[in-house]
């Protein structure tokens, strides 16, 4: 029997490294783009607020503590959606370099992955089957679909089965003596109208993407999640991470619905290992290898 799942992901990885390499290729012929008055207007608010959650605490005084949600309420995000814009830049304004403030320690680590990079030197930990985590979920590619409820919110990445759960009944984060790293971070959030406000915090590290900024295991975020039209969903995203950032850094992520008139597009459970081309290991300088690597389909054993 012909295995058809092992062709779709090794068409995947193929696409994916495709994309790669054009998004290095063209960072070292790009400037920053010009920020927007809009954009300007969110990184000055976020600077008027030494923490995330002060952020989110200035958001929920404005929504008067939040809107009361039924079924009714809350708004439709169904159907299958997919990241819009670069897929390898956190900001998609950003040039060469992103347009994150980072402390000297992170820019030094930036530098240093960016050079690596450029002498095709580059280890990605997904590599290892280990989930992208948050914030880097925000960037990541292939199917999401979003259940909307009142009392929680699963934002649902295909990539390695990373399911955010966003608390909306009014419960506080964990306890602090509770409290460990994990890989999607702890979420509550309220509604204000059409608009869900996020606090996440109890995160481990990363990177923010393969040619982007680390991220230290304090770093905390606030998003707005709002359905601008039949087919876009937008959010705005301040992240506060004292010791890899200098101040919160803003930025405005776009997802897109797929058409699926013939409801042929679906979630499946994914796992790195279903495909025989993702034996990758790591080279002694540093680099991605894959072992025994072809394009073709092969008869199952």
């Amino acid at each position: 029997m012909r295995n058809h799942c092992n062709a779709r992901f090794a068409s995947r990885a193929w696409l994916l490294a495709a994309a790669v390499l054009g998004a290095q290729g063209a960072t070292a012929q790009t400037a920053a783009k010009p920020f927007s008055e809009e954009k300007k207007a969110m990184i000055e608010l976020s600077k008027r607020y030494e923490s995330a959650w002060d952020l989110y605490q200035h958001f929920k005084a404005e929504a008067d503590g939040g809107t009361a949600s039924s079924p009714a309420d809350v708004p439709d995000w169904s159907g299958v959606w997919v990241r819009g814009g670069n897929l390898f830049f956190w900001d998609q304004d950003q040039g060469e370099l992103p347009t994150a403030k980072l402390t000297p320690e992170y820019e030094r680590r930036l530098l240093e992955k960016i050079a690596r990079i450029k002498q095709d030197i580059e280890y990605d930990p997904l590599s290892a089957g280990d989930p992208a985590g948050m914030p880097r979920w925000m960037t990541e590619p292939f199917l999401r679909d979003f259940a909307v409820t009142p009392q929680q919110t699963w934002l649902i990445n295909e990539m390695a089965n990373e399911v955010r759960r966003i608390y909306t009944d009014g419960r506080a984060h964990m306890p602090r003596e509770d409290a460990y790293p994990l890989w999607l971070g702890d979420s509550i959030g309220f509604w204000d109208g059409d608009r869900l406000i996020i606090h996440t915090e109890q995160m481990r590290d990363g990177q923010y993407q393969r040619p982007q900024p680390h991220y230290s295991d304090q770093v905390e975020t606030v998003e707005i999640w709002r359905k601008t039209d039949d087919r876009t969903i937008e959010v705005d995203m301040w992240v506060y991470d004292p010791p890899a950032l200098l101040e919160p850094w803003y930025t405005k992520h776009t997802y897109k619905q797929l058409t699926n008139d013939d409801k042929a597009l679906r979630i499946r459970y994914w796992h790195f290992s279903e495909n025989q081309n993702n034996d990758v290991f790591q080279t002694e300088d540093g680099s991605s290898q894959f072992g025994d690597f072809t394009f073709t389909d092969r008869d199952d054993d």
